[in-house]
């Protein structure tokens, strides 16, 4: 069997698990930050948006995942439309996405543990969960995704619960007070924390695209990938829009605005401390972060992967291990993730702890490797009218116009407010460009691929 091929062996109901888990954390923290910033009307604005850029996406990258279904998933169809350079700029971008997102989920399940156990070092424990679940990566892309499936069932059904047991303390009068950035009226305030607030709306969303990286160990990809990514959008979107809504209704949301654990202390204050579904929130959430890190480690394997594999990165990284799974490239992202957290304390940008830095750093990635991906649409359909597309973008060319649109908005609002940190990305993305060009040799000695390449 060669050593640079996947095994495919994912249906339906894993590919719909992976798409959710890999989003999923994004509910239970992170996104109510955008409270702080636009209030509670002001970011429904703001979540709306980005919701409606996400489905628009997802109904038209589902056209580029099955059409060229690679373990490269952006860096394979920027590649094909663009050529090598087009492939560079989508494989960074979505390298940076997956490799800085999981240490900041890795410190929340620290942080998570250290309330249950005090004694216990939140950055031992996110160390741990990096050892844990890379291991259980690299033991098979099977057990892999089983266990993200039966993780993010658990976590979908407890946001359910939560919804169904705040609901008899809602009031909408409690979601609206103050609701236009700490004023009940609309002003130049709000439009700028609407802007502002965009990273924490795109955290509801953010990885989502992941499942494309599975695209080579999909059975049928041409017929699960659709389905999965069309339920999980919809499936996400109406989580998003519940928790968010369910959460800034029962009391002064205010007091959830800056902290990481909104859903418990919402709870809290509608069934009191001592309730059994206020223990089942705690320890069924840890599910939730748990979903999203393991998937997030899957899919920047991939990334890491497949760029080694065309000769984008150093070839070792596209060795499989006895399980057919790229253990190396497992590795590779656990040791950046590692060292970024122990890092934490020591680095501060603008004034952000470095786990808000490492989610606003994968936001740049993701939002870039969006730009160029839609950019591969329009250009595929115009250079490869023929291309054999099993599904095809509804709407096209307005569905994915406003996704292009909204994504290009959203990466000029994240720069505005994010100077220093769009600054280090760039580096990120020049030093890649450097590599590239003393690289020439590998790409042309690496494996031939027909999906990389312009029919």
């Amino acid at each position: 069997m060669s050593t640079t091929q996947l095994k495919p062996t994912l249906g339906t109901l894993h590919l719909w698990g992976i798409a959710v888990g890999l989003v999923i954390s994004g509910e239970y923290f992170g996104w109510s930050y955008g409270w702080g910033t636009a209030g509670t009307l002001g970011f429904l604005v703001t979540a709306l948006l980005v919701a409606t850029m996400y489905t628009c996406f997802i109904f038209s990258f589902t056209e580029l995942t099955t059409a060229i279904p690679h373990a490269g998933g952006p860096f394979a169809y920027s590649r094909r439309a663009f050529g090598e350079k087009g492939g560079l700029i989508a494989g960074i971008a979505t390298l940076i996405e997956f490799v800085f997102a999981p240490p900041a989920i890795a410190m929340a399940i620290g942080a998570y543990l250290n309330v249950q156990y005090p004694e216990l070092d939140p950055k031992h424990a996110a160390v741990g969960a990096y050892i844990v679940f890379m291991t259980l990566n690299i033991l098979g892309v099977s057990i892999a995704a089983t266990f993200e499936l039966v993780v993010t069932v658990l976590a979908v059904a407890e946001l359910l619960v939560f919804m169904g047991v705040v609901a008899p303390g809602f009031s909408f009068s409690n979601f609206v007070l103050n609701g236009w950035a700490g004023s009940n009226e609309f002003s130049g305030a709000a439009i700028s924390g609407i802007f502002a607030a965009i990273p924490f709306a795109i955290w509801f969303f953010l990885a989502i695209e992941g499942a494309a990286m599975a695209a080579e160990e999909a059975k049928d990809p041409k017929r699960t990938i659709p389905r999965a990514y069309i339920a999980g959008i919809l499936t996400l979107v109406f989580l998003a829009i519940g928790v968010m809504i369910m959460a800034g209704g029962v009391g002064d949301w205010r007091e959830l605005s800056n902290i990481n654990d909104p859903l418990p202390q919402a709870m809290k204050a509608v069934v009191g401390n001592d309730s059994t579904w206020m223990h089942m929130l705690v320890w069924i959430g840890l599910f939730g972060l748990v979903a999203s890190f393991h998937g997030i480690i899957l899919g920047y394997s991939r990334q890491f992967f497949a760029l080694a594999r065309a000769g984008y990165l150093p070839r070792g990284l596209a060795k499989l291990s006895r399980f057919q799974t790229p253990h190396r490239a497992i590795i590779a992202g656990g040791v950046v993730g590692i060292a970024a957290i122990y890092s934490d304390g020591l680095v501060n940008l603008q004034g952000m702890t470095l786990t808000a830095a490492m989610i606003t750093m994968s936001v740049f990635g993701a939002i870039v490797m969006y730009i160029i991906s839609m950019l591969s649409l329009f250009k595929l359909r115009a250079s490869e009218p023929n291309l054999e597309r099993t599904f095809r973008a509804p709407g096209y060319p307005v569905v994915p116009a406003i996704a292009l649109v909204l994504a290009v908005v959203c990466l000029l609002a994240m720069a505005w407010f994010n100077t220093l940190i769009g600054f280090i990305f760039l580096g990120f993305m020049a030093a890649g460009y450097i590599y590239f060009q003393f690289t020439a040799h590998h790409r042309a000695d690496a494996p031939a691929d027909a999906l990389l390449n312009r029919a």
